[in-house]
């Protein structure tokens, strides 16, 4: 039976490591990123494939950096290692070790958007299309030799969450269909073309701010490209509003973009770069909880009212 490592860090990797541990090898070692503070208490918490790990009872690895700390994962001689979203770049005695070599299950169409947040751009990008890549690693980026590929289309209610949530679960299943002919040798790798690549580098909080100057549709797309997390922001009486969801409107409005044009009882409509608008329906003021627009506007925003501007 094979030996295999698998490394994984968040929730997208869970579903990949269960359908491993299902399949005729042995899994005999995960590494996952070590234990971090999390919430306001900062409380010590493990990354979800840990828990999915401990609960499988695979044996747990958590090097700070596994570029200085890998020689443990040679010890157990794997055939072959399987990563997804683990959050480090592997040395390369980690790479030529295993006899079979190390795989990735990489959330997009490679060579399109490689880098650590490929599900965010796939949808700020608008695009219609994405899928799952599985393909041999290499030092470079996400830069290796594809093997298997299985797309599904981004609906236009998708969000970041949904999306990756459906993308792991074609993640376990792709890997499923791609390790036996992995084992004999069937698969021919293609090399990926240089030219065709873009990247999805790590949202940063720049990012995260909605520009009304642009067209209605590319704003919702921010919303829904950065929901349920980081959450897309703007200002409100010059205090920071987070807007964690909104629905497109077709209106023509002749107000400047970040004008407040209608306030209903379920949200209020911004108006946008193209004249077209935004109809904030969740949100969360600066030192509030996630609220629904209806109960922001009955409560502490009833001072709000056409006119008002946002993003200022």
């Amino acid at each position: 039976m094979k030996r295999v490592v698998f490394m994984g860090t968040p929730d997208f990797a869970v579903p990949v490591l269960h359908q491993l541990a299902k399949e005729d090898v042995e899994v005999v070692l995960v590494v996952t990123q070590p234990d971090r503070p999390k919430g306001r208490k900062k409380i010590l918490t493990p990354p979800p494939v840990k828990v999915a790990a401990e609960e499988l009872g695979i044996p747990v690895f958590q090097p700070e950096k596994i570029k200085e700390d890998f020689e443990k994962v040679l010890e157990y001689k794997p055939d072959l290692i399987v990563t997804a979203a683990f959050g480090q770049i592997l040395p390369k005695p980690l790479l030529e070790a295993p006899v079979l070599g190390c795989i990735n299950v990489h959330a997009s169409l490679l060579p399109e958007l490689r880098g650590g947040a490929p599900i965010h751009y796939a949808i700020l990008q608008g695009k219609s299309e994405t899928g799952i890549t599985i393909m041999y690693m290499v030092e470079k980026l996400d830069a290796g030799d594809i093997i298997t590929q299985a797309s599904l289309p981004i609906e236009q209610t998708d969000h970041v969450g949904t999306l990756h949530d459906k993308l792991s679960q074609l993640g376990a299943q792709l890997l499923h269909d791609t390790l036996p002919g992995l084992f004999e040798g069937k698969w021919t790798p293609e090399k990926q073309d240089e030219e065709k690549a873009t990247f999805a580098s790590n949202i940063k909080r720049e990012q995260e701010k909605l520009d009304w100057k642009k067209p209605h549709t590319e704003v919702y797309n921010h919303i829904r490209g950065l929901h349920p997390w980081p959450v897309a922001f703007t200002y409100y009486q010059g205090k920071g509003m987070k807007v964690w969801w909104g629905e497109e409107v077709a209106h023509s409005y002749e107000e400047s973009p970040g004008t407040v044009v209608e306030v209903k009882e379920d949200g209020f409509v911004v108006v946008c770069g193209n004249q077209k608008g935004i109809k904030i329906t969740e949100l969360q003021p600066s030192g509030k909880k996630r609220m629904k627009a209806s109960d922001f506007l009955r409560g502490v925003g009833n001072q709000l009212q056409v006119g008002d501007r946002l993003g200022e």
